[in-house]
Formats: structure tokens, sequence, C-alpha cells
């Protein structure tokens, strides 16, 4: 009788998990589908051909049952909502290997040592048939007590499945994003005091105009960032951009 309540107890602790994560994305592409799965704030969940990326892990392991265990780990930053170790630390990441800058591995080498691959700002690497560059990420105006300098975080931008996918990391609107093309899913941040704000997050996203846009990691302080009105900012210019809202703050 004891066994059979807590099996009962945990089904139900697995379904309310479950059910507070949104439905995941479909991309089709010509060499199978694309999953794309929120999770919460930066962290997401990339999908395809039995290959599981995670982005960010945070929030928690339990924010990431009844999805696959990672082939690769992404991370971009030092920062507490990038590198979480005690989401880390609850995940099955025996089979993982994790890509990441150089700060980022000073802080995992202790458990992941082995597992660990450093690429650099301008380096890439290639993970099963995955093609992965960094790509900067940092404050505007550069100076030296910027919460995010330029060369210590990454973004990245991944070739899967003949998909250009674009992960922003925590940044402003530089350059290196503006010069982008040829993009086809972006996720872009916004959120102050720490990145930007949603006019300047518009401005860069018609700049380089990807063909679908999510922006994510929008909790600012205090207050959230107002996704929907980036969303018109777009579309008052490029109504071909596809500005796709979703929760990434289920709880």
């Amino acid at each position: 009788m004891k066994t059979q309540l807590i099996t009962i107890l945990l089904t139900l602790c697995f379904t309310v998990v479950i059910g507070q994560r949104i439905q995941p994305d479909i991309i089709e592409t010509n060499e199978g589908p694309i999953t794309i799965q929120p999770i919460l704030h930066s962290a997401l969940v990339l999908q395809w051909n039995d290959v599981t990326i995670y982005v960010d892990p945070y929030g928690g392991a339990d924010a990431f049952k009844g999805i696959d265990a990672p082939d690769l780990i992404l991370i971009t930053d030092i920062h507490g909502d990038h590198t979480n170790l005690e989401t880390l630390k609850g995940l099955n990441t025996t089979n993982t290997t994790f890509i990441v800058p150089d700060a980022v591995a000073g802080m995992l080498r202790k458990d992941y040592e082995k597992q660990i691959v450093i690429i650099k700002n301008g380096g890439m690497s290639v993970q099963n048939e995955i093609f992965i560059n960094a790509l900067p990420m940092y404050n505007l105006p550069e100076e030296t007590t910027s919460k995010h300098p330029r060369g210590r975080g990454n973004g990245y931008f991944i070739n899967m499945a003949g998909k250009a996918i674009y992960i922003s990391g925590d940044t402003e609107d530089i350059k290196e994003m503006r010069d982008l093309h040829g993009i086809d899913i972006a996720f872009v941040c916004m959120n102050l005091p720490y990145t930007m704000d949603i006019n300047q997050a518009a401005d860069a996203v018609l700049d380089f105009k990807p063909k679908i846009v999510y922006p994510y990691h929008y909790r600012g302080k205090p207050d959230m960032s107002d996704i929907a009105a980036f969303k018109k900012l777009v579309n008052a210019k490029n109504k071909k951009i596809d500005v796709r809202l979703r929760n990434w703050y289920p709880n």
C-alpha cells in the first residue's frame, strides 16, 4: 500500500512539472524536425536526429523531467542563471559534452573535467554533426565595470539540419549581432539593467532579419520586458519576421 502511494505521488509530481511546461515548437527541415522546448529564462532544449542540446540549464533538474538526457550542454556565461551547478548536478550528464567559454570551464572542472570543450569568441567545434561557433556577447558601452565584458561569455551560432540558429546570451545590440545574416531561428535577450531594452532588441533584429525570433531572457529588475511591444516594434517595419512569444516563466 505504501509503495503504491509513493508511486501515485511521484506520478502526480511528474504531471505537475510537465503540465507547467509549454508545448514545444517543431521546425520542419529536409533533414528531420527540430524540436524547440523553452524551459525557464535563458534555458532551452533543442532536439534533432536523436541529439539533445541543453542551453544554459537552469531552474532545477525537475524542469527537465521527461526530456532526454543531454548529449551537449552549451553554457553562455558565469552567472547563476546560466551556469547553475545545482541544476547540472541533478541532471544525467554521464554522456554529455559541455561547450563553454574559459571562464565557465573554471567553474566546472572539479566535476566535469574530461567532458569540457572550451571555445572562445570566434572559435568553433563540431559535435554530433552539428556546427557550433562562439560569438561575442557584451554590454555597451564597454566599461571595466560592465556586467558582461567582451570575451568572457559566448553567444552561439549553431548549424543543425541545415538551419542557422543564433543564441544571443547576455548582450546588447552589438555590431556582431547586427552583422549576422541568413539566420533561420534567433533567441534574443531583453532585460534591463542586465542586457538591453526592447527598442534596442527590435532595432537589432530588424538589422539582421532572422526568419523566426524568440524573445527570451526577458525577466528584468524589477519588471518583465514587454515582449508584446517588442513584437509590434519588429512587425511594424518587417511583417516577414515571425516573432514567437512564448512563456519562459511558467511558474
